[in-house]
């Protein structure tokens, strides 16, 4: 084991403890690890920059734009107002209803804003019909990690693994290549949690924050306000005595409720966390100025945050179908022809479907850097650099032939099992494009030293990545959830358990199918 291999997995290992504890945002975690790499010579300034400028981290920072300009024109959440039962149903029927047109919907759209806008109407028809809302949150969470499964543009992971599929030198992916395994394993899990999750899933969780009067407050047209802590609150890690909250914001915090339960004893010694939901006392003043604030993750008082009166909706959906379509229709060998020296590709539409969005003012021009998830893409371009250092060092190389030499010669099925478990490992305990990072050099190392074409361990890669289920801390759409649906950890566990099953069955099964070694 050489010098530099032995740095490189002390720094994973680092990075992993790091972003597990949650210190540091993963952005920096990442990039930290970069420059130590750097000062020792594993990569080179270039190789660390080289994710800063790859085009599939520019296209996320795109569709994220794109994805804003959709929910602030107002589509979705007249959307999920037209599936949704007006009347009393079962549970089964109201999930048979919205599920699988939820899964079509992230697909195509970033799933953080899908989530953000339909859970708080979601809680708020559930009980207006006095179903439990719990029965539908963490389903909501579930089917849009699946739907982002089936697409290039579904979910950053896929965009990340493409574009380090292109560094290496190979042809990427095409706009529904994923679709062949990613549907089947969506329409496997929307069976899954039609059949089971009503048992699995909790009965509703009693909120008395939200319906207490202290001291008047009710009659002073102030109402309970749940807001969930992002990634950008200047209170992270302080006390709220540290922090003073209602000078900030001008409201007061009245409870904290963590991993689905109220936090006892005194709120104001508890060190603030991201993902923490907070209940204030608030008017509706508190919602115009922060409700498009990037330091609230969700802001849920029982009305609709965009209404999208003002902005032309079948505008904002003509310019997705277009991006779409084109992106398609640009793979197509006869456009590739007619068009040699232009590459219509998804960053090129994404690109100029973001620029009409500005021009018109479906998102606020002025204010375009807020709606961009900026650790996220720092994270993505740290990404690039970590899997360099890893194929530099010839760590990838050697832990895929400590795998090979595990599984005896069983063949590449077993090394496909174990790169999903590997993967799936990682994307549960940190970030689903951290664990992709980690993944991509050694399903290139595993497919050269087996001889065998990359692809299916690529395909597995990005399935995996996305299969965050036993958790609340893989992805964000569960980790609002948790929030606005008071679920425990375990209620994460006992119900994305057997789907991480399910996804691991399917794709080890049908990937060599269809990308053969």
């Amino acid at each position: 084991m050489t010098l530099q291999i032995i740095v490189v997995l002390i720094m994973l290992v680092f990075m992993l403890a790091a972003l597990i504890a949650d210190k540091m945002r993963p952005g920096l975690i990442l990039f930290s690890v970069l420059v130590v790499f750097l000062c020792v010579g594993i990569i080179t300034p270039k190789e660390m920059l080289e994710g800063f400028s790859n085009k599939g981290m520019i296209t996320v920072a795109l569709l994220f734009l794109v994805s804003e300009g959709v929910r602030q024109s107002g589509a979705l959440a007249r959307f999920i107002k037209k599936i949704l039962p007006q009347k009393k149903v079962s549970v089964f029927k109201a999930q048979l209803s919205m599920l699988p047109s939820i899964a079509f919907i992230s697909a195509f759209l970033n799933n953080t804003p899908v989530v953000v806008i339909f859970a708080p109407i979601i809680k708020r028809w559930a009980k207006a019909v006095h179903l439990p809302s719990t029965k539908f949150l963490i389903p909501l969470s579930y089917v849009t990690i699946l739907g982002g499964m089936c697409t290039l543009i579904g979910t950053s992971t896929n965009l990340v693994v493409h574009g380090m599929l292109i560094d290496a030198g190979y042809e990427g992916l095409s706009m529904f290549e994923l679709s062949w395994v990613g549907v089947p394993i969506t329409v496997a899990g929307i069976i899954y949690l039609l059949l089971c999750s009503k048992k699995l899933l909790p009965e509703e969780r009693a909120d008395d924050s939200l319906t207490e009067d202290e001291d008047g407050e009710q009659a002073e047209n102030l109402h309970p306000v749940e807001v969930i802590l992002g990634s950008r609150f200047p209170g992270i890690n302080k006390t709220l005595k540290r922090f003073d909250f209602k000078r900030h914001y001008g409201v007061e915090v009245k409870e904290i409720k963590r991993n689905g339960s109220p936090i006892k004893g005194d709120i104001n010694d508890i060190h603030l966390a991201e993902g923490d939901t907070l209940v204030v006392m608030a008017d509706d003043s508190f919602i115009a100025a922060w409700g498009d604030s990037s330091v609230f993750i969700l802001i849920a008082n029982g009305k609709d945050a965009y209404d999208g009166k003002h902005k032309k909706k079948g505008f904002v959906l003509a310019l997705l179908l277009f991006m779409i379509i084109g992106a398609t229709v640009g793979e197509l060998p006869l456009i590739k022809q007619l068009f040699p020296e232009v590459k219509l590709d998804m960053f090129f539409f994404a690109a100029v479907t973001t620029i009409i969005m500005a021009w018109t003012k479906v998102f606020p021009p002025l204010k375009y850097t807020k709606f961009i998830s900026w650790d996220i893409l720092i994270t993505i371009a740290c990404a690039f650099g970590i899997s360099k250092a890893m194929t530099n060092s010839g760590l990838a190389d050697a832990i895929a032939a400590i795998i090979i030499d595990v599984s005896h010669s069983h063949g590449p099925y077993v090394l496909l099992a174990m790169l999903f478990i590997i993967t799936n490992v990682f994307t549960e305990l940190i970030t689903n494009n951290a664990a992709a990072a980690l993944a991509f050099p050694l399903a290139i190392s595993l497919s050269h030293q087996l001889g065998v074409s990359p692809m299916p361990f690529i395909i597995v890669v990005c399935i995996a990545a996305s299969s965050s289920f036993s958790t609340p801390i893989g992805y964000q759409t569960n980790l609002i959830v948790q929030g606005i649906g008071n679920y425990k950890f375990m209620d994460f566990v006992r119900v994305g358990l057997p789907l991480n099953f399910l996804a691991f069955i399917i794709s080890v099964l049908l990937v060599p199918l269809i990308w053969p070694f």
